[in-house]
C-alpha cells in the first residue's frame, strides 16, 4: 500500500474549518496573554487541549463505552447530575467564558465532521488539530504582544 503524498494530503484538508480552529484558539492565546498568567499556566493548557481535541476525534464507540462506567451505580449517576448543575452555574455565571468555550469547541466538532467527511483516519485528524489549536494558541498571544508593544511605541512616541 503506497502511502500519500504530502501535497495530496495538505490538498484534502478542511481549510476552512482549520482556521476556524486556529482562529478560535488564537482568541485563547490573546486573553491568556492579556492576563498575564504565569508561564506554568500555558504549559497547562497543553494537556486541555489535548483532552479537547481527543474528545472530539474519538469515535463514538470508545465515548459511549466511558460514558457507561459514570452511571454505573445511583451514588455515580447522582454526582453526575451535581456536577452538571454546577457547571450549569458556572456557565451562567461566567457566560462570557462560556461563549469563548463554545466557540471553540464549535470549531473543533466542524473540524472533524470535515475530516471525517474527506477520509483522514482519526489518528491524522487528531494530530493535525491538536498542532492547529496550538499554533492558534501562540499567534493569539504574539499577536497580543505585536499589539501591545506596536500601540504602546506609537502612543508614546506621537504625543
Amino acid at each position: 500500500m503506497a502511502t500519500p503524498s504530502v501535497m495530496s494530503i495538505v490538498k484534502k484538508l478542511p481549510w476552512i474549518s482549520l482556521v476556524l480552529v486556529i482562529l478560535s484558539y488564537s482568541a485563547l492565546g490573546w486573553v491568556l496573554a492579556e492576563s498575564r498568567v504565569p508561564g506554568f499556566v500555558w504549559l497547562i493548557f497543553v494537556p486541555i487541549v489535548l483532552f479537547v481535541v481527543g474528545s472530539f476525534t474519538s469515535p463514538l464507540s470508545s465515548v459511549t463505552k466511558y460514558s457507561n462506567i459514570l452511571f454505573r451505580s445511583n451514588t455515580r449517576t447522582f454526582a453526575v447530575a451535581v456536577l452538571g448543575a454546577f457547571l450549569f452555574f458556572a456557565m451562567l455565571a461566567w457566560f462570557q467564558l462560556f461563549l469563548d468555550c463554545l466557540l471553540i469547541v464549535s470549531a473543533a466538532i466542524l473540524a472533524r465532521i470535515d475530516f471525517q467527511v474527506s477520509g483522514f483516519t482519526e489518528w491524522q485528524a487528531f494530530w493535525i488539530t491538536f498542532a492547529i489549536s496550538l499554533i492558534g494558541i501562540a499567534c493569539g498571544a504574539a499577536m497580543h504582544q505585536v499589539f501591545l508593544h506596536y500601540i504602546s511605541l506609537h502612543v508614546f512616541v506621537d504625543t
